[in-house]
């Protein structure tokens, strides 16, 4: 006896349900309760974001490759990190309309194109030219219009644009530079994993005049930015 085969609206059903338990069953329970960062959530097609080789996996809680080989992809920083990562990363910056934010290390662009459903403008940094493109073609395709995505070293390269009202380091690093920190507007954010592994924290600062507050609320640990400074762990 013939199976019937798949529709395109039993796929398009399967992919909400797979969309709503990511936000329900892993990011939610993440101490992620803003509803207006979970219905960003739910509008841009995280799948969209993602290599065809790894689409199977786009709702799955973990870092997903942007490179073919898996080795390289986290030797190099290149993937993209797990959806509740982004997520509680999203509400913790609280983004205003009017932001101007800058973001180091593009990836697939998917976390540009949840900045940019708040901000005013995103300028998203890649050092990776294959990535830059696969970066700007889902932008495009996600009709996001208010995202730049350029090839620039950002942890080398000069950056223009700045000041800005919100940085966002997609990716580990040692420590934050102090030349981020610059960019930074009165009453501005950055948001980035500091740390060594296995021991890293999400960190977040706010400017207030020449005052920088730190908070580091909860564990994450990532894989590096490259080119960023990294001093040594211990001290003596």
């Amino acid at each position: 006896m013939n199976m019937p085969l798949n529709t395109s609206a039993d796929i398009s059903d399967a992919t909400e349900q797979a969309r709503y338990n990511m936000i329900e069953q892993q990011i939610r329970p993440w101490n992620v309760s803003d509803e207006d960062v979970l219905e960003i959530l739910a509008r841009v097609r995280r799948e969209e974001f993602v290599p065809t080789d790894y689409q199977g996996a786009a709702f799955t809680d973990m870092s997903l490759p942007l490179n073919a080989s898996v080795e390289e992809a986290e030797r190099l920083g290149q993937v993209m990190l797990p959806p509740r990562v982004t997520a509680r990363t999203l509400q913790e910056l609280q983004i205003q309309r009017s932001d101007r934010v800058l973001e180091i290390g593009a990836g697939s662009g998917y976390m540009a194109a949840l900045l940019a459903q708040r901000a005013e403008r995103v300028v998203s940094l890649e050092i990776v030219p294959e990535l830059v493109e696969f970066a700007r073609e889902n932008l495009i395709s996600a009709g996001v219009r208010n995202a730049d995505v350029r090839q620039a070293d950002g942890a080398l390269d000069p950056i223009p644009d700045g000041p800005f009202d919100v940085i966002v380091l997609s990716g580990s690093v040692a420590a934050i530079p102090e030349r981020l920190l610059a960019l930074l507007r009165d009453g501005g954010r950055l948001a980035a994993i500091v740390g060594h592994a296995p021991m890293m924290r999400a960190t977040f600062v706010r400017r207030s005049g020449d005052r920088f507050t730190t908070t580091q609320p909860w564990d994450v640990v990532a894989p590096r930015l490259r080119n960023f400074a990294e001093p040594s762990p211990f001290k003596f």
